[in-house]
């Protein structure tokens, strides 16, 4: 299955043609830059430009902050020059692109530091913008976060969910079995709601991460505390700027994050014309 987010970003928006640039403005030179009007971590800087060549590939572009540089108000991310039509015709969706890649890499950089000198990495999630996953991941990563699984076809995860579908510790023994049998390298990661589930899940073989949902912080201590590094913990839920810390502090080896792909606000870009 092939997905081209830029091809379908493009055929939205100029659909059969841009017929403000066609039939209002001369065809001449003329040279761009997009900038930031605010301090933000870049991304999608080079999806823009290669927008900004789907659109004209006589177009020069030049990417000057790369996806994961510190930018300060007024710094430039991308440089171009060439047919102004083709410019303007490009503009909105390269900066739709930058402008939410870039919000996503913003909010996991202050994640990210809001943790400190903790060991925790702040995870992203699978609520992403449909279409947009890949890219999306790729600013987490911009931003100084991890990627979690890509889908679900890369990593077992039993949510609650499927545990209530089948309760049965044995039969999840079992199944771990098989599974690490027949696909060695994928791995397993089960979700505790509470430490008596934990508890339970500590006698399994094979598993690689429990993920300890909604928990206190003396809850995460405590499961921290039962595992003696055996197993590796990822916190989640209600995770927030003020208490990403204190979470961290408990010793949880991950805490994932669904406001870095699902809520992460865009940042102010803009395309000017340079004389």
């Amino acid at each position: 299955m092939t997905h081209d987010p830029i091809a379908i970003a493009l055929e939205e928006d100029i659909g059969s043609g841009d017929v403000t640039s066609i039939y209002f403005l001369p065809e001449k030179t003329v040279s761009a830059r997009i900038f930031v009007k605010t301090f933000a971590v870049a991304a999608g800087v080079e999806t823009a430009a290669e927008v900004f060549r789907r659109v004209d590939e006589r177009l020069e572009v030049k990417v000057v902050a790369p996806s994961g540089s510190r930018l300060q108000e007024g710094g430039a991310v991308l440089e171009v020059n060439g047919s102004v039509r083709s410019i303007l015709s490009a503009e909105r969706v390269a900066l739709n692109f930058v402008q939410q890649l870039s919000g996503v890499a913003t909010l996991t950089r202050r994640f990210v530091d809001a943790v400190g000198r903790n060991k925790a990495r702040i995870l992203d999630t699978r609520k992403t913008v449909p279409g947009l996953r890949a890219l999306q991941k790729a600013a987490v990563v911009a931003g100084g976060g991890q990627n979690h699984r890509m889908g679900l076809y890369d990593m077992v995860m039993l949510k609650d969910n499927h545990l209530l579908a089948n309760d049965s510790l044995e039969e999840l023994r079992a199944a771990i079995a098989k599974f690490r049998a027949e696909k060695p390298d994928i791995r397993i990661e089960l979700e505790a709601d509470n430490l008596q589930q934990v508890r339970g899940f500590m006698t399994l073989e094979g598993v690689d991460t429990i993920l300890l949902d909604n928990m206190t912080t003396g809850e995460l201590r405590e499961a921290v505390a039962l595992a003696g590094g055996r197993v590796r913990f990822e916190a989640s839920g209600g995770v927030t700027l003020e208490n990403v810390r204190a979470i961290a502090a408990t010793g949880v080896d991950f805490i994932s994050v669904g406001a870095l792909t699902h809520s992460a606000p865009a940042v102010d870009f803009s395309l000017e014309l340079v004389a």
